[in-house]
């Protein structure tokens, strides 16, 4: 059976107009002779509704009772897509996350899925039927319901699609792809045809929102193609795949720009590593994801240590690291004022130079660059919130972006 798994993001089931154009879509497809699995996403701004509810209740809801508030969101989008699909003739049933076999941890708000039993979903497809999986949750041993995280849809679909062995897993946006940066920040932006995985996760992880970095880990782990494509349109779409060798030879593929940061600062610590063990073990243990960290020695045994996490993150992270003795001396700043800008190639490993072309670009931009971490095939300037528009422009244009991929 010729399996194809699709995701449909929030804004591609908005209203009912849209609904019924992912329904049409779905049904061109098995009228093509595929099996569909179709993973769903809230309507629109859903999620996030659901949140400012919750917040007008409590400050700080308990994250078990968020989950089973969030996971109504795409409870409404699959049943309503399933409604659509029925009214064109078409055998199909909605599931949920539990009903569809999708195990996950019991980190709430951010779990992980540990296994999907794709039983169910095997047999209906067997039975003629499209299967409408809501995306973003699952279920946890002791039989909660769960979400994924911001983006969640994405590992979901890309999970399925690694368990049932399907042909390729399309992404459905409002976006005609991957491109070499944002289109609102850049208007030169170019559309890529084809990114690979490694790429592709420092994209996402650093503020490309086309796909969840876990999406892009799992898509890699078991060699699962991505198509990330426009449900407002058939134009084809940028391909998520093993590296080509040619592609090596661009030093930079993509500016990526992440305004969900902010900066934390720890000013004289003591300078012992195991201030910096109790600091970032605590808050690894709730789930806090560190990115950028700098640790500046002082003299008198002391030092200063910086690092970013994510906006939504910064009370949770203070509350933290407040409670740890080794720190109750010292004196703890933070900064919402802040943006990330990163450059991403594969080419960057054999190639020399690229970091100073990317600071030097920002120096002629009158841009201070206040933090900087790298990897084999990334570099990341933390700078003021303001300027990035201004820094996205000026590293697409240091590195001659506009010449990669086609025109947006």
């Amino acid at each position: 059976m010729d399996i194809i798994v699709q995701k449909y993001g929030g804004t591609s089931v908005a209203d009912t107009a849209c609904i019924q154009r992912v329904a049409q879509r779905i049904v061109r497809e098995r009228q093509h002779g595929r099996a569909v699995v179709a993973v769903v996403s809230a309507q629109g701004h859903t999620t996030d509704q659901l949140l400012e509810k919750a917040r007008e209740l409590s400050p700080r809801p308990p994250q078990r009772e968020l989950d089973m508030l969030l996971a109504t969101g795409e409870q409404m989008s699959i049943s309503l897509l399933a409604m659509a699909v029925d009214a064109l003739g078409v055998p199909v049933i909605s599931l949920t996350g539990a009903q569809g076999g999708i195990f996950t941890d019991e980190h709430h708000t951010k779990a992980k899925i540990k296994a999907i039993r794709t039983e169910r979903i095997a047999q209906e497809l067997q039975n003629g039927r499209v299967v409408i999986v809501a995306g973003f949750q699952g279920v946890s041993s002791g039989q909660d319901i769960t979400t994924l995280g911001r983006g969640g849809s994405d590992t979901t679909a890309v999970a399925l699609a690694a368990s049932l062995g399907a042909k390729a897993c399309e992404i459905y946006t409002d976006v005609e792809g991957v491109y070499t940066a944002d289109p609102r920040l850049e208007p030169r932006a170019r559309k890529l045809l084809e990114v690979g995985y490694g790429e592709m996760l420092e994209m996402a992880s650093l503020g490309a929102l086309v796909l969840q970095p876990r999406a892009v880990e799992v898509a890699a782990a078991y060699g699962v193609q991505i198509h990330v494509r426009s449900s407002f349109s058939d134009a084809a779409g940028t391909w998520v795949k093993e590296e080509a060798k040619m592609e090596k030879e661009i030093l930079v593929t993509g500016v990526t720009a992440d305004r969900n940061c902010a900066k934390i600062v720890m000013v004289d610590v003591p300078d012992d590593t195991s201030v910096l063990h109790q600091v970032f073990s605590r808050l690894a243990a709730v789930g806090v994801n560190v990115d950028m960290i700098v640790q500046t020695s002082k003299q008198q045994h002391t030092t200063d240590l910086t690092f970013t996490v994510t906006q939504e993150e910064v009370e949770q992270a203070l509350d933290i690291i407040q409670g740890i003795p080794a720190a109750q001396d010292a004196a703890i700043v933070y900064d919402k004022e802040v943006a990330k800008v990163s450059i991403v190639g594969a080419g960057m490993m054999s190639n020399p130079g690229v970091a100073a072309a990317m600071f030097g670009c920002l120096n002629e931009a009158g841009i201070r660059v206040q933090l900087v971490s790298t990897s084999e095939i990334k570099v990341s300037c933390l700078i003021p919130r303001q300027r990035i528009q201004d820094a996205v422009q000026a590293c697409h244009r240091q590195f001659q972006l506009e010449q990669l991929g086609t025109p947006q």
